[in-house]
């Protein structure tokens, strides 16, 4: 198994599998992927929600592709550093609800602790699926389950309801 060092974000693919470099902390290397997908996110979440699913989808798409091809390039299905699965998890659990900074705040940790602990079916696919796909889909399922979450909670008026349909008022 090889370690990817800096020179792999010379790769277009690599750089974003790695999430933009935040793969490579030496400790958690996940929770630094979902701080990137939280930095990334005033750029798209003022999107409106058909836009916003559209990027993420895509973002989705893509992240089959790129953590397929750097898992390949690492010689292991799903390297720790490969994080881009992270970014669109957080992104997934944000549609839930209006952007706000408290909602990113409780999306952000719903999302790793649906991410780390991985309860049933989440860890059933981590294990069961490969390839990119299999890198990917763990997260997708633990970004809507901590969405689900965000939603209940916007539900019952701890967050600003309304999906992503409107502009960050916060950030």
């Amino acid at each position: 198994m090889k370690q990817p060092t800096l020179h792999w974000l010379k790769d277009p693919r690599h750089l974003l599998a790695l999430g933009f470099g935040s793969g490579l902390a030496p400790v958690a290397p996940g929770t630094f992927g979902t701080l990137a997908g939280a930095i990334l996110y005033p750029l798209i979440a003022g999107l409106g929600l058909p836009l916003y699913l559209l990027v993420v989808i895509l973002a989705f798409l893509l992240g089959v592709w790129v953590c397929g091809y750097t898992a390949r390039a690492l010689g292991v299905h799903d390297h720790s550093a490969i994080v881009w699965d992270e970014v669109v998890g957080l992104w997934i659990t944000l549609a839930a609800v209006a952007p706000s900074w408290p909602a990113l705040l409780i999306g952000f940790v719903l999302f790793r602790l649906f991410d780390i602990l991985k309860p049933w079916p989440i860890r059933w696919l981590d294990r069961h699926v490969q390839g990119g796909l299999g890198i990917m889909i763990d997260d997708v399922l633990a970004g809507v389950f901590a969405g689900l979450c965000l939603w209940l909670a916007a539900a019952v008026g701890w967050l600003p309801a309304s999906g992503n349909a409107v502009g960050l008022p916060i950030l």
